[in-house]
């Protein structure tokens, strides 16, 4: 029976895929640029074709993604996006079932049901494996990472290790901040060892007084190896860009510029003094340079006087004027209105506006990828838009729900799942621009947490109601 539940969550979440995939396929912006990427990696070099068709060496991107859609190229066709798609829809169904087994060996096999079929049956996570971005690939590390910590404590030994250092290397590769999930599970790997080490060493009436010592040697061996490991694809990466590029970038840049190319640090800084949600970063933040400012995209908040706006609208009409390009002398007027926005309100620029964007990442509804106005809220323009965008931000707070759930009791490694969200978070409040697809990598930990919150706190109730009808007996 409860391999037929496995099998019903998992054809239920492929069909749930397949369909999305005829329906809502993703082809973004982002997309074309790493299959242009991949595409000149099958010519041999990392390079972008610009409009004219000539290839420039880059380093805006991190090589993993690129990598992937190159292998994809090479066996289904170049520009075949949809064979991507599919190939990614068959990773994220193994992920499910990888995150399951790592709860099935942490907690209960009932957990790690509920956990596939929260996991398979997501529509946030669902709706980004038909889009040929690094989220997919990036989820599926992660779950990978999770069940080979868990195997590590079941069997410590090089399979398992490898598989981490795999799973934490393709992250990062995919990503820059794909590196978290390296830093918060792998302290988890050395406790289990140490335990069955010394579970070895009490249970053998034979053992020299050395034992422990070689043990702990051979975790310093195989820790050493894969770190080197991990770090080898990064030496190459630093060594061709420092060789290229003559820089020091062992990641990619947080702008994805070129060296050389302006990062309007003017502009990037201002944006941060006001934007707070996704809105504004699709109506404004993506659009400048080379579209138009639309000035009555601004919310209220980027002005704090009559005076601020009038100074913004002369710098929209530059901007315009200009070509639709950010001057250095344009940037550097954006950046003297961002320190006085900042010296007026400190705590706003450096608490409650980062704060918001994080909370806005991980609590507004997951509609980005559905045919759906950005501005859901306004009821009376689109009824069943809005309610539709309510359910699903009422079912993301319900995952939301779960996790905290499973956290209350105590699973086997919470503390490195709690310290990862906490790593992220702290992370998203740098940036200028929300987008809820940067919370997507908890989503993992959120179904495993999730899946032992339900088990958890049915079993209790159910003790709670056994013990209620003998008291009442």
């Amino acid at each position: 029976m409860k391999w037929g539940i496995v099998a019903l969550a998992v054809a239920g979440g492929g069909a749930m895929r397949l369909l999305m995939l005829r329906h809502l396929p993703q082809i973004t912006g982002d997309t074309l640029l790493y299959g242009n990427l991949a595409k000149n990696l099958l010519q041999g070099r990392f390079a972008m074709t610009d409009g004219s068709g000539v290839p420039h060496l880059t380093l805006i991107r991190l090589p993993g993604y690129p990598l992937f859609l190159a292998a994809c190229f090479r066996v289904f066709g170049a520009d075949n996006y949809t064979a991507v798609s599919l190939v990614q829809i068959a990773m994220e169904l193994c992920g499910c079932l990888l995150l399951a087994d790592f709860v099935r060996r942490i907690f209960s096999t009932n957990a790690a049901l509920w956990t596939l079929a929260l996991a398979a049956l997501c529509p946030f996570t669902a709706s980004y494996a038909v889009a040929p971005l690094t989220e997919t690939p990036s989820l599926f590390a992660i779950a990978l990472a999770l069940w080979a910590v868990a195997r590590f404590r079941d069997r410590p030994g090089w399979s398992s290790a490898l598989a981490f250092t795999a799973a934490v290397t393709f992250a990062a590769l995919l990503r820059p901040d794909g590196a978290l999930v390296g830093v918060a599970l792998a302290p988890a790997l050395v406790p289990a060892f140490v335990e069955k080490s010394s579970v070895r060493h009490s249970n053998s009436s034979a053992a020299s007084s050395n034992f422990f010592t070689h043990e702990r040697s051979k975790l310093a061996s195989m820790a050493g190896v894969c770190i080197c490991l991990a770090l080898l694809p990064f030496a190459f990466w630093t060594l061709r860009n420092e060789r290229v590029f003559h820089v020091f970038e062992p990641l990619a840049p947080r702008y994805a510029t070129d060296p050389g190319e302006s990062t309007n640090p003017g502009w990037q800084r201002w944006m941060k003094t006001w934007c707070l949600d996704f809105v504004s970063t699709n109506d404004v933040y993506w659009n400048v340079p080379g579209s138009p400012f639309d000035l009555s995209k601004l919310p209220s908040r980027a002005f704090d006087s009559p005076e601020q706006y009038a100074e913004t609208a002369v710098l929209a009409e530059a901007y315009s004027d200009n070509g639709q390009d950010l001057s250095p002398e344009l940037d550097a007027r954006f950046a003297q209105l961002a320190e006085a926005r900042i010296q007026a309100h400190t705590l706003r620029y450096y608490v409650w506006l980062p704060l918001g964007r994080m909370a806005d990442m991980w609590l507004r509804p997951r509609v980005e990828n559905l045919n759906i106005d950005l501005d859901w809220w306004v009821y009376n323009r689109h009824y069943s838009e809005t309610r539709f965008s309510w359910a699903y931000a009422g079912l993301n707070a319900l995952y939301l729900l779960l996790a905290l759930v499973g956290l209350f009791f105590r699973p086997r490694y919470w503390q490195w799942m709690l310290l990862y969200f906490a790593l992220r978070s702290a992370l998203l409040t740098t940036i200028e621009a929300p987008e809820a697809r940067y919370t997507l990598e908890c989503f993992p930990m959120l179904f495993a947490l999730g899946g032992i919150g339900i088990d958890a706190a049915s079993r209790r109730l159910a003790r709670r109601f056994a013990s209620g009808d003998c008291a009442g007996a």
